[in-house]
């Protein structure tokens, strides 16, 4: 676990960590999410977005802004614990917080060269994706990853806790 730790960072060293990178020339990919439960469907987007470029920043929601886009009962896995399996995965550079329900002002902060969605997002849609106005004021990319049908976080939740529908 000690090495997966070293993944975790606040987001004042991630600022230093990125500068320092780019300056050596390297591409910087982004993505974030809730990542309450992992399933197939994370990992296909992980190893997707690591695809991108050299590094692969994962941002999650803080439990505070998972509880608001998803209600009371959720996360079901606490903040500390999502981002400690995040950063044991082999795709996963470095790991951060944010408190916000949308990622806007990390991705200004950090200005990743490639910001990477899901395909239940549009880029030119600032009504669900409103960090895509952030990123195309600094001349990020957007990619867009298919979504592998039948994962979901929340229909894994409802059958464990409804087996027998």
């Amino acid at each position: 676990m000690k090495k997966a730790k070293e993944k975790i960072k606040t987001l004042d060293e991630l600022v230093e960590i990125i500068d320092s990178l780019k300056q050596k020339g390297k591409k910087i990919v982004f993505t974030n999410g809730c990542f309450d439960i992992i399933h197939t469907g994370h990992i296909y987007l992980l190893e997707q977005a690591k695809s991108f470029g050299d590094k692969l920043i994962v941002a999650l929601n803080t439990d505070d802004s998972v509880k608001k886009i998803k209600g009371p009962s959720r996360p079901a896995v606490p903040e500390n614990d999502r981002a400690l399996i995040i950063a044991s995965l082999m795709y996963t550079d470095y790991v951060t917080f944010f408190r916000e329900t949308e990622p806007s002002r990390i991705i200004s902060l950090l200005k990743p060269d490639i910001h990477v969605k899901g395909a239940d997002y549009k880029p030119d849609d600032f009504n669900n994706m409103p960090e895509a106005r952030v990123i195309k004021e600094y001349g990020g990319e957007i990619r867009i990853v298919s979504i592998m049908e039948g994962y979901s976080t929340t229909n894994l939740i409802n059958k464990v806790s409804n087996p027998n529908k």
